[in-house]
């Protein structure tokens, strides 16, 4: 372990009761300063906590002391800066992480976490919370970058391995309706659904006067598979201004887009959670023109009051309601989605944020308190 010393865990209370006097583990993967499969580890880790938390590693910009986060010997490795090269190693060092046995595992996984093994299964109890099977391996065709000529060749040889390591699970939840389904389909297991938990209080709190909401919105990480070329398109054939919120590598290209559209688009690079619901407000609309497994930024947008015009896939068929709290269009045309802007004064900006609130963190923390406290009676 890299941030403190190993020691036996320590048996103590914890916030799930049947879980007193049990020594407790929660796992996760990678851990950067914010992200939505980060927020769900600390909201587990909340319920758990006297609980030890492991990671792969922590980025550079992530408080892993001050959350009292081991990390695993990839750590300590140049891998840590490729999760791709990383891929095939990491249920070695899942299998690796601890000598130390645990009663309980909690594991919040979205690539090869529900495969650690903390101690034998006739003892040790191991849940794993789903964010989807690993997309690299089991669904490139959702994202992207899982097909990178990197993964190819191995990826049958991680699908059977990822199989074989993750047989000791017990019990398994998922995010979404779509990763209940993914698991069902890839793993052969059985998943509740636990919706992940949002902040919908912060986001709907006012950041000031009310806004004129003259723009439309775009959030999230520049990457392919999140087409945020396609709301560019949309801002230009609704002709409507775009502010474009986030980063990624995408950076560059999109600027070069957006340099071209007769439409005034504005870029703001990693804005503070203040900022966002600032932007969420002052939204005529959050455009959401991919597929997720889950999908939180729609659901802040909605506890704002700002309807989402997305695809209708995936999480979005679970975050939104059409016609109530956002349209979902059936394609990818910017005609099409640029029509559903123009209706966005149909919707209730009151019913928007009553729906967002089926989505907060006290209803996570009691259903995800119930499920662990029911597989480990």
């Amino acid at each position: 372990m890299t941030s403190v010393e190993d020691a036996r865990p320590v048996a103590d209370v914890t916030g799930v009761p049947p879980l007193a006097g049990r020594s407790v583990a929660v796992v996760h993967e990678w851990f950067s300063a914010a992200g939505g499969s980060e927020n769900v580890f600390l909201a587990i880790a909340e319920l758990l906590p006297h609980a030890r938390r492991y990671v792969l590693w922590a980025e550079r910009d992530a408080p892993a002391r001050d959350l009292g986060l081991r990390e695993s010997w990839l750590a300590r490795t140049a891998l840590r800066r490729s999760k791709a090269l990383a891929l095939p190693v990491m249920p070695l060092a899942w299998r690796t992480l601890s000598r130390d046995p645990f009663d309980v595992v909690v594991s919040s996984s979205h690539a090869f976490a529900h495969t650690v093994r903390l101690g034998p299964p006739e003892r040790t109890r191991h849940l794993s919370y789903v964010h989807s099977p690993a997309r690299y391996v089991w669904s490139p065709t959702v994202d992207g970058r899982g097909s990178s000529p990197l993964l190819r060749a191995p990826r049958r040889a991680l699908q059977a391995a990822d199989l074989r390591l993750s047989r000791h699970v017990h019990a398994y939840a998922a995010n979404s309706v779509e990763v209940r389904d993914r698991i069902q389909r890839y793993w052969k297991r059985d998943a509740v659904v636990i919706h992940p938990p949002v902040d919908v209080d912060f986001y709907a709190t006012p950041a000031g006067p009310e806004q004129p909401r003259e723009y439309l919105l775009g959030v999230g990480r520049w990457i392919p598979y999140k087409n945020f070329d396609l709301m560019i398109s949309i801002a230009a054939a609704a002709g409507l201004p775009l502010v474009i919120a986030g980063a990624g590598p995408e950076e560059a290209r999109l600027r070069r887009a957006a340099s071209r559209v007769g439409v005034p688009i504005t870029f703001e690079l990693r804005p503070s959670r203040d900022r966002l619901r600032e932007l969420y407000q002052g939204a005529r609309a959050l455009l959401f023109p991919a597929h997720e497994d889950f999908g939180i930024i729609p659901v802040e947008a909605q506890a704002a009051g700002t309807p989402v015009i997305g695809l209708r896939s995936g999480g979005l068929l679970e975050t939104v309601v059409d016609g109530e709290t956002g349209f979902l269009v059936p394609s990818t045309r910017a005609a099409d989605h640029a029509a559903a802007v123009r209706r966005v004064g149909e919707l209730s900006a009151a019913r928007i944020r009553e729906h967002a609130r089926s989505f907060a963190r006290e209803r996570f923390a009691a259903r995800m308190s119930g499920w662990i406290a029911d597989e480990c009676r």
